[in-house]
């Protein structure tokens, strides 16, 4: 006789899949809620998983000085993040067979001195194109707004030279992607703004996002969050847009590496073309999502197009990152488990490191989650500490270490990067330490019965991971 095996009502299935849900968004919040509380995190976050929002909120406000709040339709900059765009809009004519990747900068820009660049190397940052906001800063009326034609102009009349020859090295090129912005105005007979609407945002529903090339309080951009700055000196944050900078005047209307603004929701909506190849054909969104080039020194990154990839302990990655003075801005995308986090904050929030804590919770991985630390009256060992250091690069995904060295110095431990400034580490207690520059960044010193320093720990907006000593 068989013995009735015993069989788990659905309905407790289901409860317990609910739990287990619950308990996820629980930690999603508690997280997020202490960012915002103990370290000042504003903006909005989403984190979706096959295509499912998991977890989205907003956080703080969209107007610090008339205390307005921020909520799911908050239009932020996002910085460098409009260059998956751009790579769209390229990618999108390349299908059309109106451009190749082989085809010469000079084809459509034969004024520029720059015989050898591609089409291709544009893409993926490997052009060797000099600085062209650096040319715009030193030659052009800052009491203008310059476009792109206008940094065309002073790259055919001021003839710098490439940084290196096309092709042989990577370095990260926002002029790369203004030249883009301005191939697809030549090819398609659009300005860069139509053309972004009508092929991408348009087709995509992205109802909330636009090309805002401009000073921001010329253009009308409805729920617009505005972009804040703390200032040490007033113990405030002030508006980004009163400090003057070249990017919020005269810099304003050059497209192609930024000048986008969106919302998450919109991103997610993004993100799933990108995952479904909405707009291109099977092939070009592979490509456009796949390593086509490397750098093999350090920083060690590999590109798409107008994408950073890669791989690390969660899977295969796709990501790219923004800047603009006021917001800090993170797509980010697991193809392995598909999970995408979106972080935009307009007070210049670390955006990049709190999606990669986002995926780790969404991936059931171990975090710390903040917490105040406070200076204590221990008196550690310092010299048990002092030495040389393999430390995780800060920036995300965590996957490259740098050489730093831990040092004393007036009687106190300091992080001595390779390049930058010493920042202090503050005791806690006799093997913990946390960074003096607010942010959320820890280190302990773990020992063994007897005292000596046996492993070292470096926890970083939640993820810990363990550093390796190299040397004295």
């Amino acid at each position: 006789m068989y013995k009735k095996l015993s069989v788990l009502p659905v309905s407790c299935f289901l409860l317990s899949l609910t739990l287990y849900a619950q308990n996820k968004i629980a930690n999603f919040d508690t997280y997020m809620q202490s960012q915002a509380d103990l370290y000042g995190f504003n903006g909005n976050v989403l984190v979706a998983q096959d295509g499912k929002v998991l977890y989205k909120k907003s956080f703080g406000y969209a107007d610090y000085n008339a205390k307005s709040k921020l909520d799911s339709n908050s239009v932020f900059d996002c910085g460098s993040i409009a260059k998956e765009f751009t790579a769209m809009g390229i990618l999108l004519l390349k299908d059309k067979g109106m451009i190749s990747y082989s085809d010469s900068l000079r084809k459509f820009f034969p004024e520029l001195p720059y015989y050898n660049v591609t089409i291709q190397q544009l893409l993926t940052h490997t052009s060797g194109m000099p600085d062209g906001f650096d040319l715009v800063s030193k030659h052009f009326d800052h009491n203008k707004i310059a476009h792109n034609d206008d940094l065309i102009r002073l790259l055919a009349r001021e003839k710098p030279p490439l940084l290196f020859t096309p092709g042989k090295d990577l370095l990260y090129s926002g002029t790369g992607f203004n030249l883009l912005a301005s191939i697809i105005e030549k090819v398609s007979g659009q300005s860069y703004n139509e053309y972004m609407s009508k092929h991408i945002f348009n087709p995509l529903g992205m109802t909330h996002t636009m090309v805002a090339n401009g000073p921001r309080s010329t253009v009308s951009i409805p729920g617009y969050a505005d972009g804040f700055v703390y200032v040490d000196s007033l113990k405030t944050y002030i508006n980004a847009d009163s400090m003057h900078t070249g990017w919020t005047s005269y810099l304003a209307g050059i497209t192609g590496e930024g000048m986008i603004v969106t919302t998450s929701g919109d991103l997610l909506k993004w993100d799933s073309a990108l995952k479904n190849h909405s707009l291109i054909s099977e092939a070009t969104q592979s490509a456009m999502l796949s390593r086509q080039a490397e750098k093999f020194t350090f920083p060690f990154v590999q590109f798409g197009y107008g994408m950073r990839v890669g791989q690390n302990e969660y899977g295969n990655y796709f990501f790219h990152n923004g800047y603009f003075p006021g917001y800090i801005s993170m797509h980010m995308h697991y193809t392995d488990y598909d999970i995408t986090a979106i972080v935009l904050s307009n007070n210049e929030s670390h955006s990049e490191f709190l999606a990669d804590a986002l995926v780790a919770i969404a991936l059931n991985k171990n975090i710390v989650m903040p917490a105040i630390h406070k200076a204590s009256a221990a008196s550690p060992a310092l010299y048990k500490y002092a030495g040389k250091y393999s430390m995780p690069l800060t920036l995300p995904p965590y996957m490259v270490n740098f050489p730093v060295e831990i040092i004393i110095k007036n009687d106190n431990l300091y992080v001595h990067p390779p390049r930058g400034a010493d920042m202090e580490l503050i005791p806690e207690s006799n093997t913990k330490f946390y960074f003096s520059d607010g942010t959320d960044q820890q280190i302990e010193f773990e020992t063994d019965t007897e005292g000596n320093h046996i492993r070292t720990w470096y926890t970083g907006w939640g993820i810990k991971k363990e550093i390796k000593q190299t040397g004295r």
